[in-house]
């Protein structure tokens, strides 16, 4: 069984979720069976957890829990793939969010023989986000597949990017 982990986009429009959930489903089933691993966020993340159940694989949780901010379990769609998920594994760390989603990330990485970036190719991000993820898994040998559908868009792209770093 093959691990494959998700690192994505938010904010995705809902046209692009479709495009983006079928070309999931088709890289996943080059891989069966497959075992998932995944934050859960919204957008990417949870289209990818949808993914891997529609082609019978299973899948686990990573979840970036900062020290504030609301509880994951307060989003009724979370709750339920928390429900299916056969492992939920909680990382906080101390300071600022993004330090809890850099590690989160880090660890989908590390958990994965193969990541899935559904990434449109910007590099420029967040601390933890899509790009800074990517280029951890390459610097950890890990191989990649960049899943971007033509015709895929999101909502909003942030005019002033924040560094990576």
């Amino acid at each position: 069984m093959i691990r494959i982990g998700v690192t994505g986009h938010i904010g995705l429009e809902p046209s692009a979720r479709r495009l983006i959930r079928s070309a999931i489903v088709a890289e996943l089933r080059r891989h069966r069976p497959v075992h998932g691993v995944t934050c859960l966020a919204d957008g990417a993340d949870r289209i990818f957890a949808e993914a891997v159940r529609a082609c019978r694989g299973t899948f686990e949780a990573v979840l970036p829990v900062p020290e504030i901010g609301a509880a994951p379990e307060e989003d009724r769609d979370l709750r339920e793939l928390l429900r299916r998920a056969t492992d939920v594994t909680r990382l906080t760390v101390p300071g600022r969010p993004e330090l809890s989603y850099e590690a989160a990330s880090r660890e989908v990485v590390d958990r994965s023989d193969l990541l899935i970036a559904v990434w449109d190719g910007s590099p420029a991000g967040v601390r933890g986000g899509t790009a800074e993820t990517v280029a951890y898994a390459v610097s950890r040998g890990k191989r990649v597949q960049r899943i971007w559908p033509e015709g895929a868009r999101r909502l909003s792209v942030p005019a002033v990017a924040v560094p990576v770093g």
